[in-house]
């Protein structure tokens, strides 16, 4: 079964360390939430608010292990009026045996505010 995992968190700067550090994280989160294997994902869509353009949050996922030949592509969000700024999204497209009622789509920091829906009940 194919099944999408969404994903999204807040960075305070637009600084590279900064844009990487908390893609990371949330890569980290989702991969965990979800028994992710890297073999077992199509895809994975990056996409920034207009404000982050110091590096592609995608250089974040190249330092996971297995995660190398996973195809990645960054894109820029629609820039909305009074959207959520400094926005790091992401859509990760997975084969996986969970219902999509399972799956645990992960938002961090500000990010919450987006779907507080999804949130996870255990505390960020």
């Amino acid at each position: 079964m194919i099944r999408g995992i969404r994903g999204a968190i807040t960075v305070p700067k637009n600084e590279e360390n900064v844009i990487l550090e908390a893609t990371k994280r949330l890569f980290d989160e989702i991969i965990k939430e979800n028994h992710v294997k890297a073999e077992a994902v199509a895809q994975v869509l990056i996409t920034v608010t207009h404000d982050l353009d110091a590096t592609f949050p995608a250089k974040a996922m190249r330092g996971l292990e297995g995660w190398q030949y996973v195809p990645v592509m960054c894109a820029q969000e629609i820039p909305v009026p009074n959207s959520l700024p400094n926005c790091i999204r992401v859509m990760l497209t997975v084969n996986s045996e969970q219902a999509q009622s399972e799956i645990k789509h992960v938002y961090l920091e500000d990010a919450t505010k987006l779907r507080p829906d999804l949130q996870l009940t255990k505390d960020r």
